[in-house]
């Protein structure tokens, strides 16, 4: 099938490629489907291309990649339509933005995927974390080598 994308251009993928999410994401729950792609340019970077509406492509990263600590608590409910045996089966990614110049993570709504059965779900986790979470307050991981 074929996915036409203004950022991409046009996409041929399966349709094992897609991810459902049932509820949509947030802000965005008419967008059902979506493809997970990898960013050619930096390995850090995926985006999630709706299928449905092609201007719109969500920057998405591990959030673990940048803040190495990053755990979130959530009620089990919030889980159970990914049908994941643990939480440890989820690739979780959050959203990346721009907010006053400067790039933000969205600590606070994760995005979950169970990869085998191709689901997804945005859930708002149940702790402190920030919607907007600077990424020059994230720890360097760069080490002198000389």
């Amino acid at each position: 099938m074929q996915v036409r994308t203004t950022r991409f251009g046009i996409l041929t993928v399966e349709p094992q490629d897609l991810i459902e999410f049932p509820a949509g994401i947030m802000g965005l729950e008419e967008c059902r489907r979506w493809l997970l792609l990898s960013d050619a340019g930096n390995d850090a970077l995926g985006w999630l291309q709706s299928t449905e509406r092609p201007e719109l492509a969500l920057a998405v990263v591990s959030p673990r990649r940048f803040v190495p600590d990053y755990r979130f608590r959530t009620f089990q409910s919030e889980l159970a339509p990914l049908a994941l045996a643990g939480l440890d089966e989820a690739q979780v990614l959050v959203t990346v933005s721009r907010h006053d110049g400067e790039l933000t993570l969205n600590l606070k709504a994760p995005i979950l995927i169970n990869p085998l059965a191709r689901r997804g779900r945005q859930i708002a986790a149940n702790d402190d974390h920030p919607l907007q979470y600077a990424l020059s307050s994230a720890p360097s991981r760069l080490k002198k080598s000389a």
